[in-house]
């Protein structure tokens, strides 16, 4: 298996990239093509557990649209094969001291990539992070 193509990696960003400004715009339509539409799709939330495309879509349509900008740390994508992606972001939201981090698995499907698993978290501030902003 060949990890990075330097296309199928290219291919993979563009999407991310799709993602990342659908996400802080808001553009629910964008967000909801990039998952996959299917009942095994799921994604862990900082505060919610979705269970299929059915629930993905109704979070995202309920969702308030506040907040939604980020600072991306750090973005390590790799690509395994031609069908198969990881993306990992860190970031931190504008008057947070957390980090966030995001991970997806994408596969190339039919109609092209898509997000079939996704989970965020937030990393509280470290006891040095603390002790420095005091």
């Amino acid at each position: 298996m060949e990890i990075n193509i330097p296309e199928v990696w290219s291919e993979v960003a563009a999407q991310s990239e799709r993602y990342e400004a659908a996400l802080v715009s808001n553009d629910v339509a964008v967000l909801d093509e990039l998952f996959w539409c299917s009942p095994h799709t799921l994604r862990y939330g900082v505060t919610e557990n979705l269970y299929g495309y059915a629930e993905i879509c109704a979070f995202r349509a309920g969702r308030p649209a506040v907040g939604l900008v980020r600072t991306v740390l750090k973005t390590v994508i790799t690509t395994y094969g031609r069908d198969t992606a990881t993306v990992n972001i860190e970031f931190q939201r504008a008057g947070s001291d957390k980090t966030g981090r995001q991970s997806q698995t994408w596969i190339r499907l039919a109609p092209g990539w898509r997000v079939v698993t996704a989970h965020v978290s937030l990393l509280a501030p470290s006891p040095a992070q603390i002790n420095m902003s005091s």
